[in-house]
Order: structure tokens, then sequence, then C-alpha cells
């Protein structure tokens, strides 16, 4: 029993001090993986969290699917999921949770981040007060934890603001903007003008669901009853459920900080409202058995601070993907800005604009100019507000979230602060050990000297030779315009044989084209062309172009529009082999070619996208000579996608058991081995919501093992789904040789790996 006698005097609350190496304020996608990357590379954090879940925007609470360069797959950024950390979260949900429940999302975020015995996880914890040792420097963050009455006092030489608002950079006196810069500041002409407005305005969802009943429903008191002040309600789709509705959002001629609560309320005014008028107008008797099933309770955020840092993103960075020595991230969803007045408004609910290919986000842009230890992540980074509309969205938050999460153990590791990072030769340090970790950054190559696997001789059990491809699939309509990549090799083209069938004599064009830029994948230069005409009727066809490639990159056979024609399809999926098609997702564009107006700085083109398995079948055909892209050597290139190559070793379907094997000359020390495994990067894997048909991608490894040079199983995998591999052994082991034996993932996709590094090092 505790018994304590009145007081005259005041109370003062139970207090901890917790010391850390570093302290990372927000638990949202970007707050989660910094924090994961951090501490695996040893670093003691604290992850501070306001909410009782993790994932911002992402959690059970707000229910926003993440998303990044894949922009649903409506761009022509290919194989663009983002890499590390978040794509090990995206792959796990997807094995766990491919109907995208954001429930079981939440527990895989929570499990993520307490495996990590470097993590201590303050939920339901607010940072309300900076303490500083000096006009620059941070020496401790107050936070306060409703549930357990405690106030923390949390000390460390870094800090990391992931929180969405900023907090921490705001209380400690970081340099921001809120608001829309002018044209001439940066010289962006997609800078929006005052009528359009200057700040993105919150979100608030809701699901319904079918009861098999009738349901009544009586609307609350604030329910807005009428709803002709909600000129984009007459687009709502009945067919789809609330969390589409995205553009159900307010605020932006708001204080989208000090307004949120009122935001808030205004926006429940209005999903109570829209669904009145569904139950209760008579215009929707479908709609009988239906109830709500759930209402947000906190709006999904989009802009309010943003900081700055010794460099600014800016719309010429996107768009014209411009080359930074201190790339640490890349991004690729538009430049999506929203009108301020959101529901209220006669404006579409956002404008879109895409670039033709990825964009590389410099690490300077990741930490504040004034305040010598915070780093900066997620939303609130170093961009103009037009840049923002593409760097906000939570997987390319998330992807930055790691680059400074690695910087931040470097840091540690060499007793600097986050500006001395930007040394171009620690740099290069930052970007090998985030490619290491499976970040993508654009451009980079891992070129690492205490990588041992690219010193080795490899061997492989056998190639794959890109001869052929059955004609064993389905007929496909050329409604659209149809285009098969190829990664071809330097050298003359090859004869391309197809198989076409039409309903009555016609002609298609055939064209060879590649993008202007190495390494987008926009087909806009025609190489060659040909006239195929066609009898009604099934026939093959030899197709020979005049062309001779200069370096390896993708080509596109393209094949025009006819619906009198279908061409052959196969069955065999291969790894960084798609065929696209020149139309539009209407999630993200209005129109297969994009076209802005004149004067707003961005690039007209055309969309070619892929289509989602279980559809998007390759084109069947077969080659005069083969294309030399599955070959040993790209197991050590130091990329670990597809990007102007495959970037793959592929073994030959001849064999149901495949092997890799690195020999030395002399006898290593190994104490950390990584394979890197093809999880389809082109699948944007929206975490909730949107289901998807797999659990598993069909081009991974699931059955492999690890061998030292004397024949002994270090490890034996039988379930793999996840991108990379890591083993590490208790103990460095001495051998001359690793041995890697892996199965062929399905009958019609055979085994592929992008890459093996071996270290001494297990970290």
């Amino acid at each position: 029993m505790i018994r304590e006698e009145s007081s005259s005097g005041v109370r003062k609350l139970k207090t901890d001090e917790i010391f850390s190496d570093l302290v990372v304020v927000g638990g949202g996608m970007a707050g989660v993986c910094c924090a994961i990357t951090a501490a695996r590379q040893g670093v003691k954090v604290t992850l501070v969290q306001d909410r009782p879940v993790l994932g911002g925007n992402a959690s059970s609470e707000i229910r926003l699917w993440i998303l990044g360069a894949t922009s649903h797959m409506g761009n022509n950024n290919r194989w663009a999921r983002e890499g590390g950390v978040i794509d090990e979260i995206l792959v796990e949900n997807m094995y766990r949770n491919p109907e995208g429940n954001p429930l079981i999302l939440d527990t895989v975020l929570i499990e993520k981040v307490t495996d990590e015995p470097n993590i201590r996880l303050l939920l339901n914890t607010a940072v309300y007060e900076a303490e500083k040792s000096d006009d620059g420097t941070i020496r401790a963050a107050e936070a306060f934890c409703s549930q357990n009455s405690t106030r923390y006092r949390l000390l460390a030489p870094l800090f990391v603001d992931a929180s969405g608002d900023g907090i921490l950079g705001f209380l400690s006196g970081a340099a921001f903007r809120i608001g829309a810069e002018g044209k001439e500041e940066f010289d962006e002409q997609f800078a929006p003008d005052t009528q359009y407005g200057e700040l993105l305005g919150h979100s608030l969802y809701f699901y319904s669901k079918d009861t098999g009943k009738p349901v009544r429903f009586v609307a609350p008191s604030y329910t807005l009853k009428t709803l002709d002040q909600l000129p984009r309600f007459k687009s709502f789709n009945l067919k789809q459920h609330g969390c589409w509705l995205w553009w159900v959002e307010y605020g932006g001629r708001l204080d989208t900080i000090h307004e949120s609560e009122r935001i808030k309320w205004e926006l429940w005014k209005v999903i109570y409202g829209i669904w009145h008028h569904i139950k209760n107008s008579g215009e929707y008797p479908e709609k009988e058995n239906h109830t709500l099933e759930w209402v947000g309770t906190i709006p999904g955020k989009r802009e309010s601070r943003r900081f700055e840092g010794d460099f600014m993103l800016t719309q010429k960075d996107v768009v014209e993907q411009r080359h930074h020595y201190d790339a640490v991230s890349f991004g690729g969803w538009a430049l999506d800005l929203h009108p301020a007045d959101g529901v209220y408004g006669e404006k579409p609910g956002c404008t879109q604009w895409h670039s033709k290919g990825v964009y590389q986000i410099p690490y300077r842009t990741m930490y504040s100019r004034n305040i010598q230890n915070l780093f900066l992540s997620g939303r609130i980074i170093s961009a103009s507000h037009v840049a923002f509309g593409s760097s906000r969205v939570m997987a390319t938050c998330a992807h930055n979230g790691q680059a400074v999460g690695m910087a931040a153990a470097i840091c540690k590791e060499h007793g600097l602060l986050p500006k001395d990072l930007a040394s171009p030769e620690l740099i290069r340090e930052l970007q090998r050990k985030l490619v290491t970790e499976g970040q993508y950054i654009p451009g980079f190559r891992l070129s690492d000297s205490d990588e041992l696997a690219h010193q080795a001789d490899v061997q492989v059990s056998s190639t794959y030779q890109l001869v052929d491809l059955p004609f064993d699939g389905p007929w496909r309509k050329l409604d659209f315009a149809m285009a098969q990549m190829l990664p071809v090799c330097k050298g003359p083209m090859p004869k391309i044989t197809v198989q076409l069938q039409a309903d009555t004599s016609t002609q298609v064009t055939v064209r060879l084209m590649a993008a202007a830029k190495r390494g987008n994948f926009t087909p806009e230069v025609v190489l060659s062309e040909t006239v195929l005409s066609l009898e009604e009727g099934v026939q093959q066809r030899e197709i020979a172009f005049d062309y001779t490639q200069e370096e390896e990159s993708y080509l596109f056979l393209a094949f025009s529009p006819n619906s009198e024609v279908a061409v052959r399809q196969s069955l065999t999926r291969l790894t960084g082999l798609i065929a696209v098609y020149q139309r539009f997702n209407k999630e993200v564009a209005t129109s297969s070619l994009q076209s802005p107006p004149d004067g707003i700085g961005i690039e007209s083109f055309e969309f070619w996208l892929p289509e989602r398995r279980p559809n998007g079948h390759n084109l069947a055909f077969s080659l005069s000579e083969p294309l030399l892209v599955y070959e040993k050597d790209q197991l050590t290139n130091g990329v670990f996608r597809p990007t102007t190559a495959v970037n793959a070793w592929v073994a030959s379907t001849d064999q149901p058991q495949n092997w890799v094997e690195l020999t030395w000359k002399e006898p290593q020390q190994i104490g950390k081995i990584k394979l890197y495994f093809d999880t389809d990067f082109d699948h944007p894997m929206e975490s909730t919501l949107l289901g998807h048909p797999e659990s598993e991608m069909p081009f991974c490894i699931q059955r492999f093992q690890i061998m030292d040079g004397s024949g002994r199983v270090l490890t034996a995998v039988e379930d793999n789904h996840q991108t990379i591999y890591t083993l590490l052994l208790a103990e460095p082991l001495e051998t001359d040789a690793i041995r890697v034996e892996v199965t062929h993932p399905h009958p019609n996709i055979p085994a592929a790996l992008f890459g093996i590094t071996c270290f001494a090092s297990k970290i």
C-alpha cells in the first residue's frame, strides 16, 4: 500500500534520464528506418514516438499506403522500389499481409524495431522542449509520456528530427520555411501562385463494409448536412473503400501545425456528411447494408515546416535528374502539389507532373545548416515547396531515413558532426556502406577495397542464354502500343522472330527505340523501324534492324497499336525482362501522354507501363544471336538491381540445381556473407488497402545453401522471401572458397542472383 499525505507544494513528475548515441524523434517510416539502420551498425538509439503505434501516415491510425518512386507502377521508373530497410519492411509485409491490413503492418513495424537490442522505444512520448549547450548544439530533448506519467530527459551527441512537423528542429532554433517559394528564388516555373495556395492540407480516411443486413445511420450533430459545398464529391467512386478518398483534404489555407485539431474537426464533418448522403439521400440503395467500419481520429498530414540544410532540393534537380557528388538516396514520385482549398475547392485534387526517371537526393539536404548536431529526415528535409511535392512521400522519406541512420553511425565511429560527413571522401564511405546494405543510389556502383567477393575468381554451374522465350503464352491484342524491353549488349542488333495473329490482312509498324538518357526507361528515340505486312491467321515474322549498339543498355521492341493484330506472349518470366504498354494509370496520370502547359518547366513524354501479375507476360521471341546479359561477372559488378543492364547472373533451366563458387588464391578471413535476390523491384508493394495476388515474389530464390571450401554447410535456407540474406558467422571463417547452391524458384522462372558480397567483419 502507498499512502502520501497532502502537500502544500507542487509535486514533480517522475523523471528518467536516458543517455544514448542517437536520439530519433518521430516514429514514422523515416524515423523507423533511420533507427533500425543506425542500431544495426552498433549505435545506441532512443526512438521517440508521440503515438501508440509506429508508421506515421502508414499506421493503422491513418492507413495510407507506403509509396515512392514506383508510383503505383504508373510512371516510367522501372525497378525503382526503394532498397534497404524499407524494402525489407515492404517485402515482409507482403509475405504476411498481401491483403493490406494496416493492423498487420503495425505488428511488422513494432517487431522490426523491438528486435533490435540497440533501440530503446518510447511510444506515446512527445518531445516538448530542447536544451542546448551552445547556440548551435542540442544537449538534450525533454519529452513526456501520457501513459506512464513520466518525463524523459534524452541526452545524446547526435539527434534526428523525423517528426513530420519538425518539433525538435523548431525548438532548437533550426532555420526553416513554411509555404511556397516564388518562381524566381530557385527558377521554379511550377511554383504555385496564391490562388492555388502555398500549403498542402490534411486528409482523413474511412472504411465501410457490407454487414449483410440493413444498417441505419443517424448523423451526428456536427455532420455537414449538405454536400453542395463539395464539388469534388461528384467523382466519388462507390466501388472503392473510403481510404481511396485521399482528396478529402482540408487545411491548406490554415496553420497546418497549430490548427491541426480544427482541420480534423472539419474533415470529420465532411466524412460524416459524405456517409450521411450515401445512406440517407436515397440515391444509393445498393449501400443499404453498409456500415461505417472505421473513421480516422487523427488526420494524415502532408506539409508544415521544411528545414534548411546546406543544399536545397529544387524542381530542376527532380526534372533534370541532376547529379550530386553526395547522393545517398533517390526519389521518383511526381511533382505532386495539391490546391490549398482542398475538398471545398473547384480545382482537381492534385496536379502531378512526372520526370522521365528517378533523381538523386544529396546528403546535404539531410542536416540543419545552423544546428550542428541535428539531422533532418522525413518530409522536413531541405527542399523547396515544389521539390517537396515529390520528396514528401513515405517510401522516399524512409529511404532518406536509412541514409541518415548510416550517416549517424559513421559520425559516431569517427567523432564527427553531420556537416563534417559532407566531404567527398567520407561521402564515399557513406555511399559504400549504404549500397552494401541494399540502399540504391542512382549512378553509384559498389567499389569497396574491404569487400572480398570482387577479388575472387567466380565460377558458376551454368548461365542462361537469352536466345528465345518460348511461344507458349497467351495472345495479346495490340489495343495499345506494346514494347518488349530488351537488355542489349554492345554490337549489332540480332534478328528477332515473333509470332502474330491477324484477324484480316493488315500491317503493323515495329520500331527499335531507346531512351534519350541512358538509364531512363522512356522510349523516345527511334533507332530503326520496319513495317510488317500480315495475312489473316497465325504467322511468324523475322524482324531485322540495321542498328549497332554502342554500349549496353535497354532497348524497346515496340509494336504500333492495331486491334486486329495479336502478338504471342511467353509464360517464361526472367529477371530484368519486362513488357510495357503505351497507356496510363488513372491514379497518377490523366492521359498516356504527359502534356504540361508551356512555361512550367516540365517535359512532355509518353507513359509506357507494365502490367501487374498475373498479367504482364513477356513477348515470345527468338533471336538470331543470344544476348549475353546474364553472365557471372554481373555478380560482382556492385549493382544489385536492373539499371542500364540486368546486373544479375541467371542460371540455365537445364539443371534443377545450380551453384556459384568464389575462390581465392590465399585463404580469407570471412565474418559476413550477403546474397542479393530478386524480389521484383518494379512491384510497388503498396502496404495497406490495395491487396496483392502474391505473398512471395516469383523471382526470389527460396531454397539455397552456403558452404565453405571444405564443403561444410554454413547455412541451409528453405523458405527465403527477402531481398537480402545476411549470414553472420559467430567466429571469422578462414577459407579459400565459398559456394552457394540455389534452386530455381519456379518451373518458368530460372534462379537469379544480383550479387554476393563477403566481408571480414560482422558489421
